[in-house]
């Protein structure tokens, strides 16, 4: 007698349907991705070929095929030029303020703005703080400018109804580092808020309700509840912040950058473009930049296995 195929019996069963690729079920999404993909690979992975001149005594007109191949010696020259020292110098220890100074601000008035209760004054404040995150740093910086200015500056202003001599601060070495950290956290911090109030509002708030039942006030809420609880957002900003040390951004130390404070202000991206674009030095610029990706890759890889070991959290 001849056995039939039925679901109990998988010796027998129908064969499988065919299934549609993964690619061409989904096609719409990776159309969407598609024009991302394609910047990425224009603009940042094609030009990677272009770090070899690095390796060259590069000549605009021989072109990287017919330059010559000097091999570590701009590398060994950055170490050796008293100039770049202490330019990575200030490089390091702005990157550094930002990092102390900087990083916890949006924390801290994230946390601050999640208090408040009044909805039209917390979006009338949020609007306000964001605001300056859309102005390039060519308005910003002459707002500081402006601000500072010996003559008609409010900061002199006050100086002088306080009965004291007007301040030169554009033009003083010791203030500059102070002033790019300030004008810094003036700009992002309304910005970089965003992402902690999202991280705030997932909170569940049964643990605030629990917390004032035990007699915890806001201070004590603070640092049992909304602090752990920001932990991981934290970390991985903190990571991906800690990976650009050395790339502090060229607009604004630009703008705000004098020949009186380039003993201070002076910093990696605006010798590139001093000795690299003004001074034709294209193999020396690009072995700076050549370090400058490394230190981060380095700084990352190593910040991140800590953050695992230590708290758990990491970016990969």
């Amino acid at each position: 007698m001849a056995l039939k195929r039925t679901a109990a019996n998988p010796a027998f069963s129908a064969p499988a349907a065919k299934r549609t690729p993964y690619l061409l079920k989904h096609w719409q999404i990776y159309t969407m991705v598609l024009p991302g993909l394609i910047f990425f690979v224009l603009f940042k992975y094609i030009p990677l070929t272009g770090v070899v001149i690095a390796f060259q005594d590069y000549n605009v007109f021989n072109g990287i095929f017919g330059s010559k191949f000097v091999g570590l010696k701009h590398f060994y020259n950055l170490f050796t030029y008293p100039e770049f020292l202490r330019v990575l110098k200030n490089t390091v220890l702005i990157s550094m303020y930002q990092i102390v100074l900087g990083f916890p601000a949006p924390i801290l008035l994230a946390m601050l703005m999640n208090e408040v209760r009044k909805q039209f004054f917390k979006r009338t404040v949020q609007t306000v703080l964001y605001l300056p995150h859309f102005l390039s740093w060519v308005i910003v910086g002459g707002l500081v400018i402006n601000f500072l200015s010996p003559s008609s500056g409010m900061a002199n202003d006050v100086l002088k109804w306080l009965g004291k001599d007007p301040v030169f601060f554009m033009q003083e070495p010791s203030y500059f580092r102070s002033i790019v950290v300030i004008s810094g956290i003036w700009k992002e911090v309304g910005w970089g808020t965003i992402i902690y109030l999202a991280a705030l509002a997932g909170i569940n708030p049964e643990l605030y309700e629990a917390a004032e039942v035990d007699g915890a006030g806001k201070l004590r809420q603070a640092f049992s509840i909304t602090l752990p609880s920001l932990l991981p957002t934290i970390m991985v900003l903190l990571l991906l912040r800690i990976g650009n040390v050395l790339d502090l951004g060229f607009e604004q130390i630009y703008m705000l950058l004098n020949p009186l404070v380039t003993e201070t202000g002076e910093i990696i991206d605006t010798y590139i473009y001093r000795i690299g674009l003004l001074g034709g030095q294209y193999s020396y610029s690009t072995a700076i930049g050549l370090f400058k990706s490394l230190v981060g890759v380095i700084l990352v890889v190593g910040a991140n296995r800590l953050s695992k070991k230590t708290t758990g959290e990491s970016i990969y």
